[in-house]
């Protein structure tokens, strides 16, 4: 064999000994997520810091709360919300991501309090949760909706940028600072159901209903009176009608609840 040929062999053999120590160091390499990468219905982009803490502000996060954040990415949201105390949980498709988080909570000292799963949001179960949180596109929270409007009144909801449609939030909060993109945040409140008829004594109100925001007549003495300036705030009812504020609590077919000036009034479902 030639002095070329033998050159030649070993320089093949060297590099696919580079390339198989390459292949080996990549498959070893740590997961980094890259943004803008591709995710099961949306890319990856992290919500910044600050928003995340003006949104954990805006849905007003205690210790008695449970949080569930959907599509948790590298997990950030659940994580700041275990550092004040709050039971907290992320749902995400990516197991990378899921991994990632799982990392960063048992390095922040939060593991036990922050939870992690990989699963398809729209195949999971978070009824028990007290806030949701979320970065999705306006689409996939339209699909969310009616299983969000399903939970528990009162249950706070906050997304990133993305709103609900029709569904006008209960407040809306910027970021601030420097940031420059995907800054500001929506806050919505899971109202109680409370459209149709409620018989009031011997008279009647009749409520209709676009999520949060009320209108309708009272019947009383004989008299339709309109009901106005009403609302929901979870299962908090308020409305004016023959010139007197009503407020109250919604307990599923059954109101109760206060007139100005002291009286008591109460209403069940027709």
């Amino acid at each position: 064999m030639s002095f070329r040929k033998i050159t030649l062999l070993c320089a093949v053999a060297a590099f696919a000994l580079n390339g198989a120590v390459a292949v080996s160091y990549a498959a070893d390499a740590p997961f980094v997520p890259q943004v803008g990468q591709a995710g099961k219905d949306v890319v990856w982009v992290p919500t910044p810091q600050a928003l995340v803490d003006r949104m954990l502000d805006m849905a007003q996060i205690s210790k008695s709360d449970y949080l569930i954040d959907l599509g948790s990415g590298d997990g950030r949201t659940v994580i700041t919300a275990a550092k004040r105390g709050t039971r907290a949980h992320g749902i995400e498709y990516n197991p990378d991501m899921v991994t990632l988080a799982e990392a960063a909570a048992k390095t922040e000292g939060v593991a036990g309090q922050a939870t992690f799963a990989k699963a398809d949001i729209f195949q999971s179960d978070f009824s028990k949760a007290s806030v949701i949180s979320l970065f999705l596109l306006t689409d996939l929270n339209l699909k969310l909706r009616p299983i969000l409007l399903n939970m528990k009144p009162g249950t706070r909801v906050v997304s990133n940028t993305f709103n609900m449609g029709d569904w006008m939030p209960d407040d809306t909060i910027n970021a601030g600072g420097d940031c420059v993109s995907w800054c500001t945040a929506y806050k919505w409140i899971i109202p109680a159901k409370v459209g149709g008829d409620w018989k009031m004594g011997d008279g009647q109100l009749r409520l209709n209903q676009t999520y949060q925001m009320l209108s309708g007549t009272m019947v009383a003495g004989g008299q339709q009176i309109p009901v106005t300036n009403a609302k929901l705030n979870g299962a908090d009812i308020a409305f004016t009608a023959g010139g007197k504020k009503y407020t109250g609590k919604v307990d599923g077919n059954a109101i109760k609840g206060t007139i100005e000036g002291g009286a008591a009034w109460s209403a069940t479902r027709s």
